[in-house]
């Protein structure tokens, strides 16, 4: 008895329309039950409305199922003075789990790559070998080499432009981050040691610089070590 005197669904209107909070902790029947009764009294009060309301269902830490999502979008886009814009949740399923985790995982591989050689990984690379001329590496995180960079490497494949390049020697034919393309340099040299890529978006250009630079250039590097240890 004592859950039924909770107020399960908190309303607030906002500029753009209104927010549901629902209580996490609770039944799916104890929502539908309350947000009936909520409906009613609402549809009442902004009854004299021209256009329908959006509404933005904030779940919390509840998962719901593409079934009770439409239920509820049932209730609530009833009689049109209302339309579901989102839902918002601290929670994910399944597969968009198990994609962030292929996203955000470091693949560590420990090989030499020949010319006409493909690598493609999703997520950050770390290549513990030597990227030989005519030789490809590609990954939709960063790529870090522990060891000689003489063929092409593309990092952000999939267009994420704070990716970074870096090998314990950098004498690349061509680097590329996202949409963006490197070619070697103009000036002769037989390599750099310990040097990265990273892509100034200022200037919509890629930049060589020391290795030391990257964790000033991209804070988020800072959790590397952490995410190796993790796994």
């Amino acid at each position: 008895m004592k859950q039924k005197e909770l107020q399960l669904i908190t309303i607030k209107g906002t500029k753009e329309g209104l927010i549901f909070y629902i209580e996490d902790d609770c039944s799916f029947q104890d929502i539908v039950e309350e947000l009936e009764g909520k409906l009613v009294t609402t549809s009442e009060q902004d009854k004299y409305e021209e256009q329908s309301v959006s509404v933005i269902i904030k779940l919390g830490h509840r998962y719901l199922s593409n079934e009770q999502k439409k239920l509820l979008e049932e209730l609530v886009e009833k009689n049109n003075r209302f339309y579901v814009e989102r839902y918002e949740s601290e929670v994910i399923d399944k597969e968009q789990a198990e994609a962030w985790l292929a996203q955000s995982e470091i693949k560590t591989i420990s090989r030499i790559i020949r010319s006409g050689q493909v690598l493609e990984v999703e997520g950050d690379l770390l290549l513990i070998g030597d990227v030989n001329p005519g030789g490809l590496v590609r990954a939709t995180g960063n790529i870090f080499i522990m060891g000689n960079l003489h063929g092409v490497a593309h990092a952000g494949i999939n267009g994420d432009e704070n990716t970074v390049i870096a090998a314990s020697f950098m004498n690349p034919t061509q680097l590329r981050i996202s949409k963006y393309i490197s070619r070697a340099p103009d000036y002769e040299s037989e390599g750099v040691y310990m040097e990265c890529g990273y892509l100034d978006k200022e200037n919509e250009k890629i930049v060589i610089d020391r290795l030391q630079v990257l964790p000033y250039v991209r804070k988020e590097l800072r959790g590397l070590e952490r995410r190796i240890h993790n796994g």
